[in-house]
């Protein structure tokens, strides 16, 4: 029942993005229309061929820890060995290192569909692209080359181990050590907690990058430094060599992801742990915020993927299952009608249909934006997108993770019964869902995030980058009658939003604990204010596209109705929302934890 809309995934590119200017840019020569479609072509005959199919084993079958080892279905590893020889795992990176230097943002739609057919198979792939891009990033030109190479070829895999058992999200109190070797080397000791893709046979090796803290440095996130730990040694001329001091203790079983290893790791227990030093000492928190926020919007993506994967699914059960009669049609002899007919279904498609696709949106801007940046040569611009980027990555994050999965509950609820069961795919797919709002920093972390820093930045610069990326495009929908409410609803909506924000702003630097204790809620607000913005931009196209004559003109006004449905059902609750934050309640606060 999974599909991928590939309608919209062209409009969103092509059309919204406009991946069309890309191939003028000398980085992306390669790229014009016809090969950004002969890419998104392989990667859904991928997706829908090898690893839609074991998508529901997985989660049967899930990976087992037998005799110090995983043992995990073999279908896994036959899926990767054709993503590898497709050439994805180095998709994005430069030439140099044998990448195709593809755009991101064609490279992450590629992404949204494997992770819409298997969200545990392409976990793997998601943490190796992110472990490599901070090597590329970072390391030393002998360590891109006996790190790098492998896993851009897809022969390497990676992880990102932060957490510890005792210290999930607060870094500055995690133990593990790496203590200085004569030969330059260091030898880790500690024990790493929730490492997804951290132990499994199906490549050669695994690249670890582990945070640790060089005896006798600073202390608390400033003494943190970063360590590239194989799991095998790589020897000069590329051979694996002796396993390293990483033993896998255990496996975590999860509500979801069941397909993804996730694991207990201890280093330097049994044997000795050999790293490498990845970039200078004590700025490994630094370097690693590159992997994590990199992680945080591929995790909205993938919340994206999975929330589109459940409408997909929906859509075609409504489309087909006959059920009820419309209330003027009573007549108990005449035929059902398709459940797609009553309005509260239609009303449940299109909350599914505007979180996803204005998420997916979300995801497809940041990607051009990290394109944008990777050939901007003037400071000014750079600088801006920087802070924008900065800015919209803890709502690319959460806003999916919250309303996709929302979007899930929705599509079970058209199913009804079927909807709950395991022969069907949704309650699956809400299993998997439901680990993004934790995964990368819980829903939370982020609010904390933007509210206690990104609105911030270099003097609220970001948010007035946005404010003026939203205005523009306000003006331009102004010239378009049926858009001209939403538009006028978004400037007054961003007016109050960015008035809210420096009122916190001011009581946070007054008093820190009530300025932030609203943080969510204030995510949460922030994140439809920006929603709206990208269904704004959906409509303005549409809207061009139906003006000039277009064919799709179902397809377009889906899209106006999408659009029309979120202003009016779902951005006026930020009015609510920014009442509360305004007055600085403090009822989280005041409440002690001897009265629960």
């Amino acid at each position: 029942m999974i599909s991928i809309d590939r309608a919209d995934l062209s409009f969103q590119l092509h059309d919204v993005i406009g991946t069309e200017r890309l191939r003028f840019m000398p980085r992306y020569a390669d790229y014009d229309r016809e090969t950004i479609d002969g890419v998104l072509d392989t990667a859904e005959r991928i997706a829908i061929e090898h690893f839609l199919p074991h998508a529901a084993l997985l989660d049967r079958n899930e990976p087992k820890f037998v005799d110090g080892e995983v043992e995990m279905d073999p279908a896994v590893g036959a899926a990767l060995a054709v993503y590898r020889e497709a050439g994805f795992f180095g998709a994005g990176f430069d030439h140099e290192w044998g990448g195709a230097q593809m755009p991101e943002s064609v490279r992450v739609a590629t992404a949204f569909m494997f992770s819409a057919a298997n969200v545990s198979t392409s976990g793997y792939p998601f943490l190796t692209i992110g472990a490599a891009n901070l090597i590329a990033t970072f390391g030393t030109d002998e360590q891109k080359q006996r790190f790098l190479r492998p896993m851009i070829e897809g022969r390497f895999f990676g992880t990102m181990c932060l957490s510890e058992p005792q210290a999930g999200s607060s870094l500055s109190d995690i133990t593990t050590r790496a203590e200085p070797a004569e030969d330059g080397t260091y030898r880790l000791f500690g024990r790493k907690m929730w490492i997804s893709g951290g132990d499994q046979e199906i490549s050669e090796n695994i690249v670890h990058l582990v945070l640790a803290k060089i005896p006798g440095g600073p202390a608390g996130v400033k003494g943190i430094s970063l360590f590239i730990v194989p799991k095998h040694e790589v020897l000069e001329g590329g051979g694996i060599g002796e396993r390293n001091g990483v033993t896998l203790a255990g496996l975590n079983h999860k509500m979801g992801y069941r397909g993804t290893t996730n694991t207990l790791l201890h280093l330097g227990e049994d044997s000795p742990c050999v790293g490498y030093l990845l970039g200078e000492p004590h700025k490994g928190l630094s370097y690693m915020f590159q992997m994590m926020n990199e992680a945080r919007i591929g995790v909205g993506l993938g919340a994206t993927a999975l929330g589109a994967a459940g409408y997909q699914a929906s859509l075609a059960y409504a489309r087909e299952r006959p059920q009820g009669r419309q209330p003027d049609g009573k007549d108990p002899s005449s035929a059902q009608v398709p459940i797609i007919e009553h309005a509260d279904i239609r009303r449940l498609l299109l909350a599914q249909k505007a979180a996803v696709e204005g998420s997916l949106a979300l995801g497809l801007y940041c990607a051009d934006l990290v394109d944008t940046l990777r050939v901007e040569t003037d400071e000014t611009a750079r600088r801006e997108n920087e802070l924008l980027l900065d800015l919209l990555t803890p709502v690319a994050k959460s806003w999916p993770s919250e309303f996709c999965l929302e979007a899930n509950k929705h599509a079970i609820q058209i199913l009804g019964g079927y909807g709950y069961t395991r022969d069907f795919p949704l309650e699956r797919i809400y299993r998997d869902n439901r680990l993004n709002p934790i995964h990368e920093g819980t829903h939370g972390i982020q609010g904390l995030d933007l509210l206690g820093r990104k609105v911030g930045q270099a003097n609220g610069a970001g948010v007035k980058a946005l404010a003026g990326r939203i205005m523009a495009d306000v003006s331009q929908a102004h010239g378009f009658e049926a858009l001209s409410l939403h538009a006028e609803a978004l400037a007054n909506h961003l007016a109050e939003t960015v008035a809210t924000t420096r009122k916190l702003a001011v009581a946070a630097s007054e008093n820190p604990r009530l300025g932030l204790a609203n943080a969510t809620i204030y995510l949460d607000m922030f994140g439809h204010v920006v929603i709206a913005w990208m269904w704004l931009r959906q409509a303005l196209v549409a809207s061009r596209k139906l003006e000039a004559g277009a064919a799709d003109t179902a397809f377009l006004n889906g899209k106006l109705a999408a659009c029309r449905y979120f202003f009016a059902y779902e951005l006026p609750r930020t009015k609510a929302q920014r009442e509360l934050l305004n007055s600085l309640d403090d009822t989280t606060l005041s409440m002690r934890p001897d009265w629960f």
